[in-house]
């Protein structure tokens, strides 16, 4: 006997256990108790818990606060799944608003979808948990709809989680500020600006990059959105654009992105190595030639930034602060130089700010173009210094607080470089002349009559610049800032320091936005580079490539065709992220909640707008390049159709149009010409009936609805978190095999339930079936008669319910769900098969008693799973031929026909089914044939008339053939076939006393009556005869469709009709057996309207004929 455990100590609860189980479901670490007196709540409120051993158990376990699971309290070793029982009765339970309960107060760490620096995933009590009935095995815990991990996901936190604690991160000031100021101001603050003002003059100078700033501001704000609406990773302008519009365009943007990136590293070093060759021609210490020492001096500099980058984060970040440092020192000496005028500079063009500086103030005011240049030109050289504004958002992932430090940093650096560049602009057009000779003998001499220029009024006569050949001035003279400031060497440092940066800060950013592309697999053989490296998970392999294509570009030293094409993909990125903040906004998602309010979708559409605008402006050539290679990636991401779910705004818009086009659709009657086949299909898994799934959807394939309906029975309670599951699962499988449909299962009683709840509830709106589909019931007089009652009452219920009905009949048979079960339990099953294996319902539709359903199934397109290292696996010959029948309808069909039996008119679905098929590929070989009944007398008058409906239906056709003998008695063996089929089924009430045939009627409803059988012995006989003919003349047929023969409901037992519809379609080629609700669905009117018109017309025609009036209608 079992010692009794000792009661716990005073204040405490005990540790309760469920009945008959050996431990306690969870351990709850305790809070101090110290802060809760204190009235603080404990950090250590939602904690990992983990399972319990008795051993383990202490006695004062019992705290304030509430117990909330962890991910590893879900996967224990027996798959995740426990038992559980109420919450007084197996765990400790913390008090939650003075109650004991497993129910968790609302806590950030539930909605994380990752491990992530600021905290770690948490998973709240499951609703089964709290809701289901005590003792019951809980479903097996998965992510809700949307929040499943992609790899990338779970890469990034194992990788979060190993480095957490040793990460380098950066704020605002240190992480975007610095590096977008960096890359903004490059090398065009020192050697372009000046010629800028020289060309466009201040005015336009000052519109230019008020043009530029508007730009780059509209592409902040709506950055700043995009980067405050969630959680923001690595990746920078990737990230945000594949998170918004999706893989499509992220894909591609991403791609280009990079590869922009790493080719501005060469443009930036080949800048600074021009820099360093003029020094050393200027001293003639030149190595080689000009070219040969710009790649020598590029190599050394690119590998130079190289070994810091790849020191990591750390070491790069305070490079950026030394050339910060060195930049705004250079800055800073441009505008003290420029108030410190010296007599010997003013040959050169230089008189700083004196009382006559207006003269040259207003004589720059103007442009003065000149080489061809214009505006737009001169624009599209500028532009490029403005595109350095994503250098802090592409290092996401390596900032403390991407989502305050993205808007604050990126949109102070476009103001204050903004603010420089435009105070550059006005001093250079201030105190600087546009042409001087540089000579100190060209002052004026005499009187200034002939000199109008703002020199003269300063004593300098350049006049003769307008000749050419002057080196000095604003046009002529690209190292001015050299020469206005106070320290020339100093604007030289300036210039290494520019370049250097945005080498650097490129040599950065490509291998990051690499990095997060290549996690998300979205193009493939990439995701060799997605490997992160060290405490930061640095991309050296990404490192590695950047500086290989910077390299060969480096080599090249051609950058002048290459340079517009940089510039476009930048601009190409800027363009997605405002039409991004567009489009989230106008799919009105309830997920798009930005916390920067500071934007406006208008302003960002017009930013996209503008974008577009500047890419043609730049370069027309490049930007058609561009929208080139970003349309043919996104052809080719969509056409991959990568596996991921990152909730874009394009899932939001794409549902916002279906909800608004299904609306719009209920408000617009049916009419005959836009009938389309909408069908039910009761296929079970929809991998169990391929041959049933094909052929259907061979005819509604971007025509109609297709749904998968399945019908769960069983005596077991229902398992709607597992039916829940299967529907996501068989759902990818159909888009996995291209099959355009969808699958519903439903729990009911029987099938007969089941399928009253799909043909009621199925659909939405005018998306609704009209056609139930399944297949005939092969094995139907080896199993229960119950099944065949219920069976056929299927077929009145759809007809009640106003439905069309088509039966397919493959004489092999449609249920292949056993065959796949055998195979997947002859071989050992590899790894990851779990995943792949889905339970199968043993009763369904066409299944057949010879070959039962499976319990397991596999998810693959193909039915059979074999392992290549393994011989296959023996089928029976039944089985073989199963087999290769499930799989005719898959391939192209050969030449043959599709033989129409349009024997009643059913309002057409009969005709124009096979219409649907032939316009299909597979069926487009195969030729129409109609055979219709008739009377011998006049077969020739009936094949026309035929001819003509069919004619005016528009409906092709290789022949018509009237059966004139359709009423001839069949043959004997086949009547006596007949007969012995029906013969354990007959009620035999002659045989017996009426009221025990009355009874033995109702409790067997599917007895068949003498008076039933002789009242319907010529509607017998006419299936019986049919069955000959189509073995006579279609039996070589493709595919056979004829109608399917009506039973008057509660007048014809269902086995009476099932024997009918066995004898008309047995030993035949696949066969269809279609009926429609009655309505047509063909007409030979293109509408009502044409019909009145037409009609008003040729009145209109009679009556002017009859008064001999000209026609004028």
């Amino acid at each position: 006997m079992s010692d009794q455990p000792s009661s716990p100590p005073a204040g405490h609860k005990p540790a309760l256990r469920a009945p008959g189980s050996s431990q306690s479901r969870f351990q709850v670490d305790p809070v101090a108790e110290a802060a809760a007196a204190a009235g603080v709540e404990s950090k250590g409120r939602f904690r990992v818990v983990n399972f319990l051993s008795p051993s383990d158990a202490a006695p004062d376990a019992g705290v304030n606060g509430d117990t909330v699971r962890s991910e590893a309290s879900l996967h224990s070793s027996t798959g995740g799944l426990s038992h559980f029982s109420d919450t007084h009765s197996s765990t400790y339970y913390l008090r939650t608003f003075g109650h004991n309960t497993i129910d968790a107060v609302p806590n950030i760490d539930f909605y994380r979808q990752t491990e992530a620096p600021l905290g770690e995933k948490l998973l709240r009590p499951s609703l089964s948990e709290l809701h289901d009935e005590l003792d019951k095995e809980p479903f097996e815990e998965g992510f809700p709809n949307g929040e499943e991990l992609t790899a990338a996901e779970i890469i990034t936190a194992k990788e979060l989680s190993e480095s957490k604690g040793g990460t380098v991160k950066f704020g605002w000031v240190k992480g975007v500020l610095i590096r977008c100021m960096l890359n903004i101001w490059g090398v065009m603050l020192f050697i372009r600006m000046s010629w800028i003002v020289g060309q466009a003059g201040m005015a336009l100078s000052c519109a230019i990059v008020l043009m530029a700033i508007v730009v780059t501001s509209i592409t902040g704000l709506s950055t700043s959105a995009i980067a405050t609406n969630g959680f923001v990773r690595g990746g920078g302008a990737y990230y945000l654009i594949s998170r918004s519009l999706g893989p499509e365009f992220g894909g591609s943007i991403g791609l280009i992105f990079a590869f922009a990136n790493a080719v501005a590293v060469a443009m930036y070093v080949v800048g600074f190595a021009e820099t360093v060759v003029e020094l050393l021609d200027s001293i003639d210490a030149l190595m080689t030639d000009e070219i040969n020492d710009i790649r020598i001096v590029g190599t050394l500099t690119a590998i130079l930034l190289l070994g810091i980058s790849v020191a990591g984060m750390e070491w790069e970040a305070k490079a950026q602060i030394v050339l910060m440092v060195i930049l705004v020192a250079a800055i800073c000496n441009y505008f003290i130089g420029s108030f410190i005028p010296l007599k010997s500079k003013e040959p050169q063009g230089f008189f700083g700010y004196n009382g006559r500086s207006s003269a040259i103030m207003m004589e720059n005011m103007g442009p003065d173009f000149r080489d061809d240049e214009t505006f737009f030109s001169v624009f599209a050289i500028f532009f490029p210094a403005a595109t350095g504004i994503l250098a802090g958002a592409n290092i996401s992932g390596d900032l403390v607080d991407p989502q305050s430090a993205i808007p604050k940093g990126t949109l102070l650096a476009i103001l204050i470089t903004g603010v420089v560049y435009i105070a550059v602009a006005i001093s250079n057009g201030s105190c600087i002349v546009r042409d001087a000779t540089g000579d100190d003998n060209d002052t004026m001499v005499g009187s200034l009559e002939n000199c109008t220029d703002a020199a003269c009024t300063l004593g300098y006569d350049f006049s003769i610049c307008k000749e050419g050949g002057c080196k000095y001035g604003l046009l002529n003279d690209f190292q001015v800032m050299s020469l206005v400031s106070g320290f020339g060497p100093l604007i030289t440092a300036g210039i290494f320091s520019a370049t250097l940066s945005s080498a650097l800060a490129s040599l950065v950013s490509a291998p990051k936005v690499f990095q997060a592309l290549c996690k998300d697999k979205i193009y493939p053989g990439m995701h060799v580079f997605a490997k992160g490296y060290g405490k930061n998970k640095e991309p050296l392999r990404a490192y590695v490539l950047t500086f290989i294509i910077g390299l060969a570009f480096i080599l090249i030293a051609e950058l002048n065709i290459i340079a517009p094409i940089i510039s476009n993909f930048f601009l190409a990125s800027y363009a997605l992220i405002n039409f991004s903040v567009f489009h989230a906004s106008m799919a009105n998602s309830p997920g798009w909640r930005p916390s920067f309010k500071y934007y406006n979708k208008w302003v960002s559409l017009a930013g996209a707008v503008l974008c577009c605008v500047v890419m043609f402006v730049i370069n027309w050539w490049a930007a058609l390049l561009t929208n080139v290679i970003v349309l043919a990636l996104y052809i080719y991401v969509s056409y991959k159709k990568p596996d991921v779910n990152w909730g874009s705004s394009t899932q939001a818009l794409m549902y916002n149009k279906a909800l608004t086009h299904s609306l719009h659709l209920t408000g617009v009657e049916d009419h005959i010409k836009n009938f389309r086949p909408q069908c039910l299909v009761m296929s079970g898994y929809p991998n169990s009936r391929p041959a049933l799934l094909y052929l259907v959807h061979a005819f509604t394939k971007n025509v109609g609805l297709m749904v998968c309906g399945h019908v769960r029975t069983g005596f077991r309670r229902p398992n709607y978190k597992d039916m829940m599951n299967e529907q996501v699962r068989y759902q990818r499988w159909l888009l996995k095999t291209q099959i355009k449909a969808f699958y519903t299962p439903v729990f009911a009683d029987d099938l007969r339930q089941g399928a009253q709840y799909l043909l009621q509830t199925t659909g939405l709106g005018r998306l609704k079936p009209n056609t139930l589909v399944f297949g005939f019931k092969n094995n139907w007089r080896d199993g229960e008669m119950k099944d065949v009652e219920t069976y056929i009452n299927t077929i009145h219920d759809a007809f009640d319910l106003q439905f069309g009905v088509v039966l397919l009949r493959l004489k092999e048979g449609l249920d292949i769900s056993h065959i796949q079960d055998e195979i997947l339990t002859s071989q050992v099953k590899a790894p990851g098969m779990k995943d792949l294996l889905v339970s199968i319902n043993i009763k369904d539709f066409d299944s057949d008693s010879s070959k039962p359903s499976s319990k397991s199934t596999s998810c693959q397109s193909s039915p059979v799973q074999t392992d290549t290292d393994k011989p296959p696996m023996q089928l029976s010959p039944a089985d073989e031929k199963l087999l290769t029948a499930s799989q005719q309808f898959q391939k192209k069909q050969s030449k043959g026909t599709i033989d129409v039996w349009w024997l009643f008119d059913d309002g057409g679905l009969t005709l124009l089914i096979p219409y649907l098929l032939t316009n299909k590929n597979k069926w487009r070989d195969c030729k129409i044939r109609v055979f219709i009944g008739g009377k011998i007398n006049r077969i020739d008058h009936d094949r026309r008339a035929m001819a003509a409906l069919l004619s005016k239906f528009r409906i092709d056709f290789s022949d018509i053939t009237v059966l004139g003998d359709i009423n001839i008695k069949p043959k004997k063996h086949n009547k006596k076939m007949f007969e012995e089929m029906i013969e354990p089924y007959r009620l035999k009430e002659d045989d017996m006393e009426q009221e025990a045939a009355e009874k033995l009627k109702a409790e067997e409803p599917w007895r068949i009556t003498d008076n039933e059988l002789e009242l319907y012995r010529a509607k017998s006989n006419r299936q019986i005869r049919l069955n000959e003919l189509l073995k006579e003349h279609s039996s070589t047929a493709n595919l056979i469709v004829i109608t399917m023969p009506l039973a008057r409901k509660g007048t014809v037992s269902s086995t009476l009709y099932m024997t009918w519809l066995d004898t008309l379609t047995k030993d035949l080629p696949p066969i269809l057996l279609v009926r429609g609700n009655h309505q047509s669905v063909l007409t030979f009117y293109s509408s009502p309207l044409f019909i009145k018109c037409f009609i008003q017309y040729r009145l209109c025609q009679s009556s002017f004929t009859v008064l001999n009036r000209k026609n004028v209608c």
